[in-house]
């Protein structure tokens, strides 16, 4: 099979178009012909030489993939040969087949191409670990996202608007701004030009932000202390921005939040699993019904993957880009 090979860590350069064996499907996973695969943040950390695969993962980059189903390993009985599926890899994604726990497997929602449904596993279980199963984030409540044009973020604030909360977000542009407000956000703030503190605080009459899903860090880190709500709940899934700063941890105490955060990939399959279900029963209908939908910024075949991470690293993309195979 063709695959994406990564001989030294590096930049987007670093990765070449190679051919090696294809995977065998262990038990209790399935072997998937890809069609397509997500491009993510973790993908370019592990280029990098930042984020090695967990013990007994593939060394390929790339963590979702869609396709089909072209053999099952033992132990598995939901899947079967010539199901259309998007899943949640451990590693791998970037070849023409890769194996995924059967656990972490998804039907591609109707009315989906499998671009579009590359698009969701990362992205929708990170956004769903995180806001429903860290920060608990409940209808009614405020939600600020940063980042709210990537990914992320646009998952985000679809399925937080979804569930019935007010949503903010911050972005780098008015284009990217009216992005987050077209998905669902109440108000999208250009940091560029604006204060987020200010802004939360002065559209919730100075209570804040319930929860606050942060992937930039650094300076961030102390501003979101400052406009999170009593109770607020402050989950940071990145640190772009850096992971060491000074911080006033007494509004944390005064204002009883909570400081948390979250990796997916080193995960044990069984976590990953119940997030797969209470997507597929709670989310995956909203998809069919057009009500959430992947933001596909751009997609390119599988030999120009540089190009695909030259754009991710730019950041003036809006949604995700996904790879294809024919």
């Amino acid at each position: 099979m063709r695959y994406i090979d990564l001989p030294e860590y590096g930049g987007p350069e670093s990765m070449v178009l190679a051919e090696g064996h294809r995977p065998e499907p262990g038990a209790g996973e399935v072997l998937i012909r890809v069609a397509a695969a997500g491009v993510n943040r973790p993908d370019i950390v592990q280029r990098a030489g930042f984020y090695p695969p967990p013990p007994g993962a593939s060394p390929i980059l790339g963590l979702e993939v869609a396709g089909e189903v072209t053999a099952i390993g033992d132990g598995v009985s939901r899947w079967q040969v010539g199901d259309r599926v998007c899943a949640l890899t451990n590693g791998g994604g970037y070849a023409e087949y890769a194996v995924a726990p059967a656990g972490q497997c998804l039907p591609v929602p109707d009315g989906l191409t499998e671009v579009e449904a590359a698009a969701l596993p990362e992205t929708f279980f990170t956004v769903w670990s995180n806001l429903l199963h860290r920060a608990h984030l409940k209808a009614g409540e405020t939600l600020l996202v940063h980042g709210g044009s990537s990914g992320i973020g646009t998952a985000a604030i679809q399925i937080a608007a979804s569930l019935g909360a007010r949503v903010f977000a911050t972005a780098g542009s008015a284009d990217k701004c009216a992005a987050c407000e077209k998905l669902g956000a109440e108000r999208g703030i250009n940091y560029r030009e604006e204060d987020f503190v200010e802004v939360i605080n002065q559209a919730t009459d100075g209570n804040g932000a319930d929860v606050i899903l942060d992937m930039v860090g650094g300076g961030y880190v102390e501003r979101n202390i400052q406009c999170a709500a009593k109770d607020g709940r402050i989950v940071n899934i990145a640190f772009l921005a850096g992971a060491k700063v000074e911080v006033n941890l007494l509004p944390v105490m005064l204002k009883r939040l909570t400081l948390t955060g979250s990796t997916l990939r080193p995960q044990p399959p069984e976590v990953k699993a119940k997030i797969a279900r209470d997507l597929e029963s709670q989310v995956w209908p909203l998809i069919a019904a057009g009500k959430i939908a992947p933001q596909i910024a751009a997609t390119f075949p599988l030999q120009s993957v540089v190009e695909a991470h030259r754009l991710m690293e730019s950041s003036q993309h809006i949604g995700k880009i996904v790879l294809t195979l024919s």
